[in-house]
């Protein structure tokens, strides 16, 4: 269910604004959402894990609340950031 290191360090490489970067919104918005993602296929798998269903959840707020501050901040990154994730129509 989590991210491999592999994995996070090809998302850091994709979404940092500068080198070293991991604080950004862009990260961490790519971070949660392949956690978001790696959930959503457990739960094909395991229907009742309702204890993960929660953690799930609050991913997904925490991810709404950072893109949030993201399009108030900045409209442009937001939409590039979006497109580049696929999470929005």
């Amino acid at each position: 269910m989590s991210i491999t290191v592999e994995r996070k360090k090809e998302l850091l490489a994709e979404f940092a604004t500068k080198q070293g970067d991991t604080g950004s919104p862009e990260v961490q918005i790519a971070l949660l959402t392949e956690r978001i993602k790696n959930l959503t296929e457990h739960f094909k798998d395991h229907k009742k894990d309702n204890h993960s269903r929660r953690g799930l959840l609050a991913l997904v707020s925490q991810r709404r609340r950072l893109l949030d501050y993201l399009r108030g901040k900045d409209e442009g990154r937001y939409a590039e950031l979006i497109g580049k994730l696929g999470i929005r129509r």
